[in-house]
């Protein structure tokens, strides 16, 4: 029974994994992403995938050493209420990274908007900005992440892309717990997704 309920759990938070798609706001321009994503709970390992998209805004050319401005306006979301034959109490502790992108300086970086998701703070962690939402956000609540806007000088010449973090399980871009009831107790199954393949979100050229 034990071996059944923790597979199943596993299962579980993999279930929830599409509330996370960045289906938003009309913009510039619209990718399909494919993440590849792995759960862990109760010692049980699920991989999955999902598809979603993610609504950008950027320049199409900029001047060397210009500014520009890059816009990432996620969607409203909802959070499922349960994930196969468990309740979904809450998601909490979600992260989303973008890379800093070649070719460019950061001058600075903000969020905007969103709502029903509590806190959320940026930062820049090594060549990554960084998006934290801590929740927790609950089982069936509406929420929607806020926009990522980074400030940015172009460089001298070449192309500037955005794309989103993550080359592995072990080196996501993406990740999030889910709290799920199993028995009538919390357990938290943590989920991490990098895109596969990397998406080219805007391509900016300098010139």
């Amino acid at each position: 029974m034990i071996k059944t309920s923790s597979r199943l759990l596993a299962g579980a938070a993999l279930a929830i994994v599409p509330l996370l798609g960045l289906a938003g706001v009309a913009s510039a321009d619209t990718q399909s992403v494919n993440y590849s994503c792995q759960g862990k709970a109760a010692g049980q390992t699920t991989n999955t995938t999902l598809s979603q998209n993610v609504d950008s805004t950027a320049p199409a050319t900029v001047a060397p050493g210009d500014a520009l401005t890059i816009t990432l306006a996620p969607g409203v979301n909802t959070v499922p209420t349960s994930a196969g034959a468990f309740t979904v109490k809450s998601v909490k502790n979600l992260t989303l990274a973008v890379p800093v992108p070649a070719n460019a300086t950061v001058n600075s970086f903000s969020l905007s908007g969103g709502s029903g998701f509590g806190s959320a703070t940026v930062a820049q962690v090594g060549n990554n900005i960084v998006t934290s939402v801590t929740g927790p956000i609950n089982g069936g609540a509406q929420f929607q992440l806020p926009a990522l806007t980074l400030n940015l000088t172009a460089g001298a010449s070449g192309t500037i892309t955005t794309t989103l973090a993550g080359t592995s399980y072990t080196d996501a871009g993406l990740k999030f717990t889910t709290t799920v009831s199993v028995f009538g107790f919390p357990v938290d199954a943590p989920t991490t997704c990098y895109p596969n393949p990397a998406p080219t979100l805007t391509t900016t050229t300098i010139g």
